[in-house]
Parts: C-alpha cells; sequence; structure tokens
C-alpha cells in the first residue's frame, strides 16, 4: 500500500482565488478545519529581480503548486514602473518556488491548468520549442507529476516520457452548466448540432456530439499563409461541412477563445444560415482583444452564450457579462488532488462519458 504523506498547496499569486476555493473543498472532504495552504511570499525587487520565500516546513509533505500563467492581473513595479507578469514570469515563479522547497519535499505536482507555451506545440521550420523544454525543466527540477487542462496538443508530453503527465478535460462540468442553465436547449438531433471551429478541435467536438447524442459539423478555416499578423496567418474565409443547420440550436466547442475572432465569425456564418442560437463552450476564455465584439454579437443576437471555466483568470467585466457564464472547477480540481495525495486513481476524472450520459438520463427524468 502506498503510503499516504502530508499534504501542502501552495497557491501562487496568479492563482489565489481558484487556490482559496480548492483549499476549502478539501478541508471539507478531508473533515478537517486547518488550511492546506503552505504561506508563501512572491517577492520583487525595484529593478525586477524576484524571489520566493515558504515560510514554513514542507519537509516530507506532498506538495501541489497552483499557478495560472494566464493570469495578466498580476503586476509588480520595476524602476517606477507598473508591470504586468506575462506567462514567461509566471512560469518563473513555479521554478523558484520548486528552488525554495530545496528538494525536502516528498513529492512535487505543478498544477498549470493553462499549460505553459502550449499554443506553441510543433516546430515549423527554424524556431523555438519552448513548452517541451518548460517540461525538460520541470522534470529535470524534480517536480513529480504535472496536471493541466484540455492542453492544445497533448502530443507534448512526449517530450518528458518518463514524467507523470496528466492531460485532464473539464467537459462534465461544462455540460453539466450548460444543461441547467439553457432550460429550453433539447438533445435531439433534428434541434441541436455540435460545430467545430476548424480541423484541429474536430476531436473534442466528436467527443461532445458523441456523449450529446447529436450530430456534428465542421468550419474549415481558409488562411493567407503569405502573411503573418499578430503571429499568426489571418483567416480569409470559413467554409462549413455537415448537416443543414436552419432552425437547429449549435454549441461551438474549443480548447480556448484567444481573440475571438474565429468564434465570432463561424457565428455570424451560422446564423446566416437561419441557426436559432449559437451557444460556445470553451476550457480557456482569453479574450485578449477585449469584450467590445462579443457584446456587439450579444445585442444582435448572433451569439446566446459563451461558457469558459475559471481556470485561468477572469476578470470583473467578463463575470458582469450577460452573455457570459463561468465554470467552477474548484471542486472538480480538489478531488483530484485529495485522490492523488490518498495514492488513489484518478482514471475516472479522465473519461466522463458515463457520468456525463448518468447526468443526461437526470435531466430527461425531471424533464418527463
Amino acid at each position: 500500500m502506498e503510503l499516504t504523506h502530508d499534504l501542502g498547496l501552495i497557491v501562487l499569486d496568479s492563482c489565489t482565488e481558484l487556490g482559496n476555493a480548492v483549499d476549502k473543498f478539501i478541508q471539507e472532504k478531508k473533515n478537517r478545519k486547518e488550511s492546506f495552504l503552505v504561506e508563501t511570499n512572491q517577492i520583487r525587487f525595484s529593478n525586477g529581480e524576484g524571489k520566493v520565500k515558504i515560510s514554513e516546513t514542507v519537509r516530507g509533505k506532498d506538495i501541489y503548486i497552483l499557478c495560472d500563467i494566464g493570469n495578466y492581473s498580476c503586476t509588480y513595479k520595476m524602476f517606477g514602473f507598473e508591470n504586468h507578469k506575462g506567462p514567461d514570469e509566471h512560469f518563473q515563479d513555479i521554478k523558484r518556488t520548486i528552488s525554495a522547497i530545496k528538494g525536502k519535499a516528498a513529492r512535487i505536482t505543478v498544477i498549470m491548468p493553462l499549460l505553459y507555451e502550449s499554443r506553441q506545440h510543433r516546430r515549423k521550420g527554424r524556431e523555438s520549442l519552448d513548452c517541451a523544454l518548460a517540461l525538460q525543466e520541470l522534470e529535470s527540477l524534480g517536480v513529480d507529476e504535472i496536471l493541466t487542462f484540455d492542453v492544445h496538443d497533448p502530443n507534448v508530453q512526449n517530450a518528458v516520457p518518463l514524467l507523470s503527465f496528466e492531460n485532464i478535460y473539464p467537459t462534465y462540468d461544462i455540460v453539466k452548466n450548460l444543461l441547467t442553465i439553457e432550460k429550453d436547449l433539447e438533445l435531439d438531433k433534428e434541434k441541436l448540432l455540435v460545430i467545430s471551429p476548424d480541423t484541429g478541435a474536430m476531436d473534442r467536438a466528436i467527443y461532445y456530439s458523441s456523449v450529446l447524442g447529436v450530430d456534428v459539423g465542421l468550419f474549415y478555416k481558409r488562411r493567407d499563409h503569405t502573411v503573418v499578423v499578430n503571429g499568426k496567418n489571418p483567416i480569409v474565409e470559413h467554409e462549413y461541412m455537415g448537416r443543414d443547420v436552419k432552425g437547429k440550436d449549435v454549441l461551438i466547442v474549443d480548447d480556448m477563445i484567444a481573440s475571438g475572432e474565429s468564434v465570432l465569425d463561424i457565428a455570424k456564418e451560422l446564423k446566416a444560415r437561419d441557426v436559432r442560437n449559437v451557444y460556445v463552450a470553451t476550457t480557456f476564455g482569453l479574450f485578449n482583444e477585449g469584450l467590445d465584439k462579443f457584446n456587439k454579437y450579444y445585442k444582435e443576437g448572433t451569439i446566446k452564450r459563451v461558457y469558459c471555466t475559471n481556470l485561468t483568470y477572469v476578470p470583473q467585466n467578463l463575470r458582469e457579462a450577460e452573455w457570459f457564464r463561468a465554470v467552477d472547477m474548484s471542486e472538480f480540481l480538489a478531488r483530484i488532488i485529495k485522490r492523488l495525495n490518498e495514492g488513489k486513481s484518478i482514471a475516472k476524472f479522465m473519461d466522463a462519458t458515463e457520468i456525463i450520459q448518468s447526468l443526461i438520463r437526470n435531466v430527461d427524468k425531471y424533464e418527463h
């Protein structure tokens, strides 16, 4: 039988809200009144250099480090200027934390819901492959396991074949919120269609369609490969392949919304084909070009609702948007951490098919 060590949560500043909620759920599940949080201080000097100080013992503990590398709201002063932390600086704080532990922990698990540099997942010519290098760096620092969610390309784990790497999907929680909130949404092949916004998201769309028992359609992005704008080739046109969508509700599923340009263009194309309502479900909502266009499309009736998890930073103006719903993942993450700490399998969290189908059966039973 595997030995269970005392659990310790190191929640970096980027992940405070989610980490505190996770801590409370673990306390409830373990019937304990004391917090599992390890007191940690992230310090910045006026020239931009930094360090992490751990103020209590971690010797022999099972340590879980939570960091949101996408949280752009974290700031620090450098030469009198207010700087916002980017992914590189958040990742550096993870390494500083591991360095501060100094090998005293029994086990170290790094939880990066949004995997560092995962959008650049394969080489196309002479260019860096930062995600693979980062994973190898964590392995060399003594990390035992990495937990992440809906990684852009799971094959990146091949960079660290001997490291435990768990890629988890939030499908159940997203579907549960969707069915709970959208009372007029019917799980019927003639009334609902799942849409993949591109070929890369097709596997995800097929999974959603299979568990919901509906058909799937695909949009193909034609890009201008002679031009690069903001690090990517601009989309020339979206071409649709699939069943007629007229009069149906559609659910667009993807791993992330970055600028939102692609999702909104597809929503516009679908509305031109006389769909009833356009719903969007995504793991990470970055909205890095603001919310104005989403607000406009919502007011025009082009989109009905957007569902995103709280696994990365959700600013207040996004929380308050009428068209947005945040899917809380804190209890789900707490369950996973608790099971890992107790040496139990998390296999049932890796494939949500059975519990989603049970949820759907209960919804059908309740409605009828």
